[in-house]
Order: structure tokens, then C-alpha cells, then sequence
């Protein structure tokens, strides 16, 4: 592989999730991410306690998605050959960390209506 593209990537993501779970977990970053901008729309204003919240959810969701990628590659820990591995693990972790806080916050502010401050 001499070269790096978009399609590149696609490809090698179908390949090893299959492409009915790849475009799956593509969508449903797409809906929850248009939730959270339209949370912050409607909202007008980040709300921190929310935001502390899903800040404490971040672990489970870095722990989560390593997890998910050991499993889907039928690989463990003791496989990680290098650097790059850990990079990619870790890596990984922070998505899952930040996608599991971006959903606890916009379910939260989704089953909990906005207070009107005074």
C-alpha cells in the first residue's frame, strides 16, 4: 500500500467489521451526532451538570470500545505486536470515550426538558 486514501480506509473498515455493521455504526454516529447539534440548538447553552455527567461516563465508553475491537478482531491484549497497536488502541478508547459522553449528554438533555432560569 503506497498510498493512503478515504476509500482506502473503507474499505479495509468493511473488510474487518463486514459491511452491514460498518455502515451501521457509520449511521448511528451520524444520528447521534445531528442529535447533539440539535440538543445545543434547541438548548441554546451547554448545560455543565449534563456535561459532568457524561464526562463520567467516558471510562465505560473507552473500556467499551477496546473491548468491541478485540472481540469484532478476534484478537486480545496479548496480540498487541508494537507501537502502532497501542496507538490504535488507544485511539480507539478516546472515540469510544467521547462518543459514549456525547450520548449520555444528549440523552439526558432528549428525556429531560430544558429548565427556564430566571
Amino acid at each position: 500500500m503506497e498510498e493512503f486514501s478515504l476509500l482506502t480506509f473503507i474499505a479495509v473498515f468493511e473488510e474487518m467489521f463486514g459491511r452491514a455493521l460498518w455502515w451501521t455504526l457509520v449511521g448511528l454516529a451520524v444520528v447521534i451526532t445531528l442529535a447533539w447539534v440539535y440538543v445545543l440548538v434547541r438548548d441554546r447553552a451547554v448545560s455543565w451538570r449534563k456535561f459532568l455527567l457524561a464526562q463520567l461516563s467516558m471510562p465505560v465508553g473507552a473500556v467499551a470500545a477496546v473491548i468491541f475491537i478485540l472481540w469484532i478482531t478476534s484478537s486480545g491484549l496479548r496480540d498487541i505486536g508494537g507501537p502502532i497497536d497501542v496507538i490504535v488502541l488507544l485511539g480507539v478508547a478516546v472515540l469510544g470515550a467521547v462518543g459514549l459522553s456525547i450520548l449520555v449528554y444528549v440523552a439526558q438533555s432528549l428525556l429531560k426538558k430544558p429548565q427556564n432560569e430566571s
